[in-house]
This record gives structure tokens, sequence and C-alpha cells, in this order.
């Protein structure tokens, strides 16, 4: 343990930060999560309403990775990779519907 008051005090406010990243990086694992089981839902029963809540929570996770970007939680290339991921989740669920809509005219 440190005896310098200023090296005690970093030690606090290090612990402090890390408690509050750490809060930052639980919510957009937890948006992440509940985008994916909307996308499931809307997967298995495509609807407009499940639409809907499949781009409300998409918009959720991007708001939460865009604000921890802001505040140095994630660095920017982190949170691209993230988005992008989360995108191509529900890009793949679309393609395979709209390539059968086409074969079948």
């Amino acid at each position: 343990m440190a005896n310098i008051k200023s090296a005690l005090k970093r030690i606090e406010v290090t612990e402090r930060n890390r408690l509050h990243n750490r809060s930052y990086k639980s919510a957009v694992k937890t948006l992440s999560k509940r985008y994916l089981a909307t996308v499931d839902a809307y997967h298995a029963d495509p609807s407009p309403d499940s639409l809907a809540a499949v781009t409300a929570s998409m918009a959720a996770a991007y708001s939460k990775i865009d604000k921890a970007i802001k505040r140095g939680v994630l660095h920017p290339n982190t949170g691209a990779r993230k988005k992008s991921r989360l995108a191509r989740v529900l890009k793949t669920m679309e393609a395979p519907a709209s390539s059968s809509a086409s074969q079948d005219s």
C-alpha cells in the first residue's frame, strides 16, 4: 500500500474510475444481448412490431456504445467493431429471407 498522500489519492481515483468504466461495459454487454434476443424473436416471427423492437434495441445499444467511446471507456475501433457485429447479425437474418423471396418470383 502506498504511503504518499498523492499516491493514496490516485489509488482512490483509479478505483472510482474502474467501477464507473465497468458499469458502462456491463451496460453495453447487456444491451447487446438484449438486441440479439430481439433479433432472434424477429427471425422466429417476422412482423412489423418485432422489427420495430429490433430497431429500438439496436438504437439503444448503439447509443450506449457511442457514449462509452465518448467517455473513453471503449476505444473508438472497439466501439466500431461492436456496432458492426450487431448490424451484421440483423443483415444475415434478413439476407436469406430476401434471397428466397426473389427466387420464388
